[in-house]
């Protein structure tokens, strides 16, 4: 167990419900897109799919729905609801995002992001969110890794594009699956929660647990 403060050589960020605000959005747009198309989802079974990639959104929602579920219809449903709203109302910031930036620039610590989503729709949602993605030393994406979260892959390969031993880095999620992604690939985990509460097997692993991403701040240094 670490010890605090931690200085870690690099920190890697999660996206959506981390940084930007999309998830509770993004649920809701789910249902409706379903409706929109004659069809009722659970909840629930939205929520599963956080975290993960397209592949394994799609199998979740077959396995509850059925195999004559028309993923990609209303799929495509989906993105037209979020890039319509995004467009209108743009993407809002987690809480305490600027100070965390602000902290790790002021140490000279490099940040990367490792995000689900794939890189066309990750920068798309970085730019309506006012977010740079210059700001960001590497972006690794979804589409980019041979198995998505909560395999280990796509935060390992951020690590090494930042230049540091796993070990070395923290890793912020607010996802079950992104916290054991961490776990898997041996790097540190703060958890901030979003939609889901993890299960105790998942948070035993989480070195700690911060309300926001300003608080998570006073954790470096």
């Amino acid at each position: 167990m670490l010890n605090e403060p931690f200085l870690p050589k690099a920190v890697i960020f999660d996206m959506d419900g981390l940084l930007l605000d999309t998830e509770q959005p993004v649920k809701d747009l789910w249902l409706k897109a379903a409706r929109n198309r004659g069809w009722e989802i659970r909840t629930e079974t939205v929520l599963r799919t956080i975290g993960v990639d397209e592949k394994t959104s799609r199998n979740i929602m077959r396995e509850e729905c059925g195999p004559d579920f028309p993923y990609q219809e209303i799929r495509e449903e989906l993105r037209r609801l979020i890039t319509e709203t995004a467009e209108r109302d743009g993407i809002r910031w987690r809480p305490g995002l600027p100070v965390i930036l602000d902290r790790l620039e002021g140490l000279k610590i490099p940040y990367g992001l490792a995000t689900s989503t794939a890189r066309e729709t990750a920068l798309w949602k970085l730019e309506k969110a006012g977010l740079p993605a210059g700001r960001f030393r590497v972006i690794v994406c979804g589409d980019e890794v041979e198995q998505g979260k909560p395999a280990p892959d796509i935060f390992l390969r951020a690590a090494e594009l930042l230049g540091a031993a796993p070990g070395d880095c923290l890793g912020f999620e607010d996802s079950p699956a992104g916290l054991r992604a961490l776990a898997a690939a041996g790097i540190p985990s703060v958890f901030i929660k979003d939609l889901l509460e993890p299960p105790a097997e998942v948070l035993a692993a989480v070195w700690r647990r911060c309300t926001d991403l300003a608080e998570a701040a006073s954790l470096i240094g």
